[in-house]
Order: C-alpha cells, then sequence, then structure tokens
C-alpha cells in the first residue's frame, strides 16, 4: 500500500517542491494551504504522516498539531514541521504541542525523504 502523506504551507511552490519530491520516492502525496485547508482535507482523506510549515495564515502549525492531536485516528501519526523557525523555545513549542520532528528550511530532497522513511518505517 502506498503511503500518503500531507503537506501544508502557504507558500505554493515549497508544496510544489516537497510533493515532487515525495512523489518522485514513490509517496502519495496531498497539499494543503494551511492548517484550516489541513483539517478540512483530512477528514476527506486519510494520511499516514503530515509535514506542516509554522508560520501560516488562518491556523499555524502549531495550532494545526494540536487540533490533529485530539483526533483519535491521528493521535500517533508522525508530524514533521518544516518550517524556517530554528530556535529552540519555537521547537519546544512543536514538541509540546504534538510534533514529531523538526526540519529546517531550506532543506535538501534526500534530508527530507531520510526523515519521512525513518518515521514511516
Amino acid at each position: 500500500m502506498v503511503k500518503r502523506i500531507m503537506t501544508v504551507d502557504d507558500s505554493a511552490s515549497m508544496r510544489q517542491m516537497i510533493t515532487f519530491t515525495l512523489r518522485d520516492a514513490g509517496y502519495d502525496v496531498v497539499e494543503a494551504a494551511d492548517g484550516r485547508d489541513a483539517l478540512t482535507k483530512l477528514n476527506a482523506s486519510p494520511v499516514h504522516m503530515l509535514i506542516s510549515d509554522v508560520n501560516m495564515p488562518n491556523m499555524n502549525g502549531f495550532e494545526l498539531v494540536g487540533q490533529v492531536r485530539t483526533n483519535p485516528a491521528y493521535r500517533f501519526i508522525p508530524i514533521i514541521m518544516l518550517t524556517t523557525e530554528s530556535n529552540d523555545s519555537k521547537k519546544q513549542t512543536g514538541k509540546s504541542a504534538g510534533a514529531t520532528g523538526w526540519i529546517v528550511k531550506p532543506f535538501k530532497p534526500e534530508q527530507l525523504l531520510a526523515v519521512v522513511k525513518k518515521v514511516l518505517g
């Protein structure tokens, strides 16, 4: 079974780059423009993993992670924050919200794939 990953970022070019990287590696990808869009799409299309930016309009990545973790179906899925934020307090906020891991932008495609393979098994 092909693993489905949702990528959430308000930058269309960033979503395209992540999607291209993941699809090239054989994953199915669902894109969302912000946290609110992601929650709507999660209800319609189950995923195995979430990759989210932090700074987005409507609902930021931390709020999204908190909301996703309240859903029993998504309580334990891997959630990776992919963001320009690199300070420890932001990372701690993400971890407290329920994020599994953290990648700082700009990222290398092989770095993203290594994390995805590690957490999806």
